[in-house]
């Protein structure tokens, strides 16, 4: 095992016993994340501690904006997982930056390949001397 992948190990594996130690599931969201509160009323701060056990790859992106508002006290009702989206609203995609779907805008290297032709339009910055 290469020393990274064993830190991961270590950790998921640390997580998940404190996770079964002291927190309760309070719910799940659409890409499978479970989201925790402690057992234990955190004095200092006067309120639980809140959690998420990512599903996968740990990536902050996946979590959706009712659970994001849940995690930071914004609102103490817990979401629900088959809540109706308004019509404006869209469906929460991941961060796919660094991924085989993210976005490249014409021209660019790892895109389509094509390099635009430059058409003259600006002219470059020059200093005064």
């Amino acid at each position: 095992m290469n020393k990274e992948r064993k830190y991961n190990f270590s950790m998921n594996l640390t997580i998940w016993i404190y996770t079964k130690l002291f927190g309760k599931c309070v719910g799940e969201d659409q890409f499978g994340n479970r989201y925790y509160e402690s057992k234990r009323f955190h004095r200092d701060f006067n309120r639980n501690d809140r959690w998420v056990y990512y599903k996968g790859i740990p990536e902050p992106s996946k979590i959706p904006p009712v659970w994001y508002g849940w995690l930071h006290y914004q609102s103490d009702e817990v979401p629900q997982k088959d809540k109706k989206l308004y019509k404006w609203e869209k469906e929460k995609v991941p961060n796919l930056t660094g991924t085989e779907f993210a976005y490249y805008p014409s021209g660019h290297v790892l895109g389509d390949g094509k390099r635009r032709k430059a058409t003259g339009d600006y002219e470059a910055w020059k200093p005064n001397q």
